[in-house]
């Protein structure tokens, strides 16, 4: 009876020590929820890599809709995401007059999707900035953020006037390449067969380079190879940045900057905004769930009527071709989305924590001034916990339990890119005194 009655106090005491420690934890989580969204509502959230459809920005159609697409106004509310850049993006097609012209005509309609949203949909809820000041007085007013960035300079085609024209239109970056060598430099997939176009940056490419260094254009070196990184490093006279890549080191993709490119942009006074892409975050993790991901996107596609293709294959595609293609993966990851919250048992998805795991790295490498924040939305990009712009608190939340203080938390979020926005603005005025 004695034993007893000691077993049983002794369990009372195991017992209330768990409750006690229970409660303790729950308080310490709330806690930290309670400092990421005070962190959250105070600094400037910024993604630089949002792709975008033209069908998604018309009268009957567009952002102010809650839309299947990652980004919407809606989305961007309910997640705290306070600047998006929105994307000018065209495939890369054979280097002719006419894959120039057409190229031209889908960089147009992207810029005028952009204009249209701004300025004729949803100009009471968003508005196009042009400049850090731009940024903040915007986000004073209530108002969400737009920006124009350029994902491949293809369709400037073989005319110089063309920077000044996309500048004119709001274009604040431009990438040189994207998957497929250009007429202004190579690209990064040019690892693949070892083939290259330029050995780096071209003739024109160069011209180009002190065109955006004049007007006040960032260079993004995210899709072009490492030597073209290396000669524009070289011809610059601004800051350059990577406006969706991440670290090498930890996953090993020709999309990836590897420790001697990161060194490279930390001396360039740039800055590399991680992004949120799953295949460039975890090869280990990806690949087993993407197995399954794919099964399921292919069942899409046949319940669909279109027949899938790998990508050797839609990189062969005309430019229009590709558009089209992309349109259909844009409906189907939407919907493969939605299925797969709705299922059990899948190999673990890519998550915030993987991604905060490439932030770590490179802060540790390269230093607090030189990382950001991207999330390749609607081009391909999105993870567990930041899936679309409605779960952009939870990246927040996952640097505020690593440690990372208010200060940090706003460089890495948006100070470090506007800083570089800042200098790169700077140079032009300084170039433009003296020409």
């Amino acid at each position: 009876m004695k034993n007893l009655l000691v077993f049983t106090l002794i369990m009372l005491f195991v017992t209330s020590c768990k409750q006690e420690n229970s409660q303790k934890e729950m308080v310490s989580e709330n806690q930290l929820i309670a400092k990421a969204k005070e962190i959250h509502n105070k600094v400037i959230t910024l993604d630089t890599h949002c792709d975008i459809n033209v069908k998604n920005f018309t009268d009957s159609i567009n952002y102010t809709h809650d839309l299947s697409s990652q980004i919407t106004l809606p989305k961007m509310r309910k997640g705290g995401l306070d600047v998006a850049w929105f994307i000018v993006y065209t495939g890369q097609d054979s280097l002719t007059p006419a894959g120039f012209e057409k190229a031209y005509e889908i960089a147009m309609s992207k810029f005028e999707a952009i204009h249209k949203l701004t300025k004729d949909i949803a100009p009471d809820q968003i508005e196009l900035a042009l400049t850090s000041d731009d940024v903040r007085s915007i986000h004073k007013k209530g108002k969400k953020v737009a920006m124009i960035g350029i994902e491949n300079g293809y369709p400037m085609g073989t005319d110089i006037n063309n920077v000044k024209k996309f500048y004119d239109l709001g274009a604040r970056y431009m990438s040189l390449s994207h998957n497929g060598h250009s007429q202004l430099c190579d690209s990064n997939t040019g690892e693949a067969d070892g083939v290259w176009l330029h050995n780096g940056v071209s003739d024109l490419g160069k011209e180009v380079i002190a065109a955006m260094n004049k007007y006040g254009m960032m260079i993004d070196v995210s899709h072009p190879s490492k030597e073209s990184m290396r000669q524009m490093i070289e011809l610059t006279k601004a800051p350059i940045i990577a406006s969706h890549s991440s670290a090498r080191a930890l996953c090993n993709h020709s999309r990836n900057l590897d420790d001697e490119q990161l060194q490279w942009l930390k001396e360039n006074g740039g800055v590399v905004q991680t992004v949120a892409f799953s295949s460039y975050l975890n090869t280990e993790k990806f690949e087993k769930r993407n197995k399954k991901e794919v099964e399921i996107a292919k069942q899409i596609a046949d319940s669909m009527g279109v027949t899938w293709l790998e990508r050797e294959e839609v990189m062969k595609l005309s430019t229009e071709e590709k558009e089209k293609y992309y349109d259909f993966l844009g409906t189907m990851a939407a919907i493969r989305r939605t299925k797969v919250k709705k299922m059990d048992n899948l190999p673990p998805a890519v998550d915030v924590v993987d991604f905060v795991n490439h932030i770590d790295y490179m802060v540790e490498k390269i230093g607090i001034d030189h990382v950001g924040i991207s999330s390749d939305f609607d081009g391909g990009g999105g993870i567990e916990g930041w899936s679309d712009a409605s779960e952009t608190f939870n990246v927040t939340l996952e640097l505020v339990k690593r440690g990372y203080s208010e200060s940090a938390i706003e460089k890495l979020w948006s100070g470090n890119l506007l800083r570089v926005l800042d200098k790169v603005q700077e140079v032009a005025e300084e170039i433009q005194k003296t020409s």
